[in-house]
């Protein structure tokens, strides 16, 4: 039989095409050399590798090298298709055979055949198809409950209270393959000059299957049930709140999400979970993760370099390098602290805080994806490609996202508790206390309108600036802030 190469996002039984398939798994240390890694990434990745070469025993030949190809000569070795162009690239340097994709619920010939001639490619209809193509929360041929969208169900404030309540998943217990890797990764940083992001701490995310399907369990039993009503909010002392903590896992291969997506179905259908949390949490996996996925591939190599609004700052050192105590604002301060200490946070802070703030002021979209892939234990570079080019940065002009996810301080303040203990007011955009992001929300407005009036969901948001008399002042004061730390 063919020995299988699985690569560190490949380490599910579903990888496999038979149970006892020789498998062959590196452990490239020049990963780390080339790019700047999240600590607690790196010990993620690695740990996994390594996790999964103990359960195969016999059945694996475990490969720790410089490079790839100094491991992949001396036997036949078929691949699913990598997750990365690079990858991809390599595999067919090496001669290895190239399989389907997996680990992911689309078929690439079903996309393409979805997004035939379309002018423009919109999660929502890609969600549809899916829905009916895989019999997902389908009524026959109606969507369970006679909706296809519970969005508005899912967008409620977070209580008044520190922390949502719900049981807090697994704990992970470290093993002496962990104490290793961390071993490791020290002797790395003092002798062999590589660095990382972050702050090391000990493992929170699953990296077996068996700590994977714990999660998995723990939270369609204790916190599906809770999670949409609350999906889009945040509290500073609860980063979790009642999200599943899935990505990483399975963006690592450990689970398939036909698995995960079935038994939040099963949910729903016996009644211990409401419809808008399992359909909220549905069209995170069947819809927008298959959606990114696909865009990678479907849009040109060149997409990620895509820069439409002309957004040409660098990233400040105090923002790549996650320097959260140099951030007043509390909001984003938080935000990087979370980074900085959990290489985790979900996805409004990275969409509304996080995004939003870089994008307000004119950062490379290109930088900023690349320190998302970076930072984030469950960041891949087709992860943040679409994420972060077409729709944090909107760095596309619309081809996947039909306007700019740009928003003012009213909306953390409506989503979240940062804005009561801030230095910061929500409601002021001039002067010392004037919120960076109701400031930054009308500065990159005003910058951007002459791209963006063509945008009918635009129309609105820009006929405000007509109504601001402070406009000029507003625009003088960001532009005097710059790249500093508010």
């Amino acid at each position: 039989m063919t020995r299988r190469w699985l690569f560190a996002d490949q380490l599910g039984p579903h990888f496999l095409d038979a149970p006892d398939q020789p498998v062959l798994l590196i452990e490239s240390k020049a990963v780390f050399r080339r790019r700047r890694f999240h600590r607690q990434k790196a010990h993620l990745v690695l740990s996994a590798l390594r996790h999964r070469a103990a359960e195969l025993g016999d059945q694996v030949r475990f490969a720790q090298t410089q490079t790839y190809a100094e491991s992949t000569a001396t036997e036949r070795l078929s691949v699913c298709h990598p997750t990365s162009r690079a990858a991809r690239g390599l595999v067919q340097k090496l001669g290895v055979e190239i399989l389907p994709p997996r680990g992911f619920v689309t078929g690439p010939q079903d996309f393409t055949a979805w997004a035939g001639d379309r002018k423009s490619l919109r999660l929502e209809d890609f969600y549809r198809d899916a829905r009916r193509r895989h019999d997902v929360l389908m009524d026959g041929a109606e969507p369970a409950g006679g909706r296809w969208n519970l969005d508005a169900d899912n967008r409620e404030s977070p209580p008044k209270q520190p922390a949502l309540g719900v049981p807090d998943p697994p704990a992970i217990v470290e093993d002496e393959i962990d104490e290793q890797v961390r071993a490791d990764l020290d002797r790395w940083e003092r002798e062999d000059g590589i660095t990382f992001l972050g702050n090391d701490g000990p493992r929170l995310f699953p990296a077996t299957r068996r700590e994977a399907l714990a999660r998995l369990g723990h939270f369609v039993e204790h916190r599906l049930p809770t999670f949409g009503r609350y999906e889009d909010a945040m509290l500073a002392g609860d980063p979790w709140m009642a999200h599943s903590m899935l990505s990483a896992p399975l963006n690592l291969g450990l689970l398939d999400p036909l698995e995960i997506i079935h038994r939040a179905e099963d949910a729903y259908r016996d009644g211990s979970a409401p419809l808008a949390s399992v359909e909220g949490f549905v069209r995170q996996i069947l819809g927008w993760r298959d959606f990114v996925w696909h865009l990678y591939w479907y849009f040109e190599p060149d997409y990620r370099r895509a820069n439409e609004l002309g957004a040409a700052g660098r990233v400040p050192k105090w923002f790549a390098e996650l320097d959260a105590d140099a951030v007043d604002a509390a909001c984003l301060s938080d935000v990087l602290a979370g980074v900085r200490d959990r290489g985790w946070v979900h996805h409004i802070p990275r969409l509304m805080v996080l995004g939003n703030y870089a994008m307000q002021r004119g950062w490379r979209p290109g930088a900023m994806a690349d320190w998302f892939h970076r930072a984030f234990v469950d960041g891949y570079e087709w992860v943040m490609t679409a994420n972060v080019i077409g729709m944090s940065q909107f760095a596309d002009a619309g081809r996947m996202s039909s306007k700019p996810y740009a928003g003012g301080g009213a909306y953390i303040d409506r989503m979240s508790d940062y804005c009561g203990g801030c230095r910061y007011d929500p409601k002021v955009r001039v002067g010392d206390n004037a919120c960076p992001f109701t400031a930054g929300y009308w500065a990159f407005l005003q910058r951007n309108e002459p791209k963006l009036r063509g945008n009918h969901r635009m129309r609105q948001p820009l006929r405000g600036l007509d109504r601001l008399r402070d406009l000029d002042e507003l625009v003088e004061q960001e532009a005097a802030r710059g790249s500093r730390a508010p």
